[in-house]
């Protein structure tokens, strides 16, 4: 077997034509005969968003000084924990708005 490395930067934009015909095939038209089958097993130890890292922004915030002591008292990397609990909190936000259950 050979390997072949490739940068993303390498890859050429698909054309419009290119990208007309790939919305114009019929998901029955698909050959998967080269993908292995899967069994719901396989997926038993997912993670949805494992490798998803969002766009980070600095900025100025004034928080209450017990607040950030206590994420601080925990230890190394009070800010991403500060960041998780706001994203939590947003996460379940939306899902009220939504009327969906929220997982994170």
């Amino acid at each position: 077997m050979t390997k072949v490395f490739f940068k993303s930067s390498d890859a050429k934009p698909w054309t419009a034509e290119e990208l007309q015909r790939l919305q114009n095939i019929r998901d029955e038209d698909i050959d998967y005969s080269d993908i292995p089958p899967t069994d719901p097993k396989d997926w038993e130890n997912a993670i949805r968003g494992k490798f998803y890292r969002p766009v980070k922004k600095s900025v100025s915030l004034r928080i209450d000084a017990d607040v950030l002591n206590w994420f601080k008292l925990q230890g190394k990397g009070y800010q991403t924990r500060i960041n998780q609990t706001l994203r939590e909190a947003m996460l379940r936000q939306i899902a009220q708005k939504n009327g969906t259950p929220s997982s994170f």
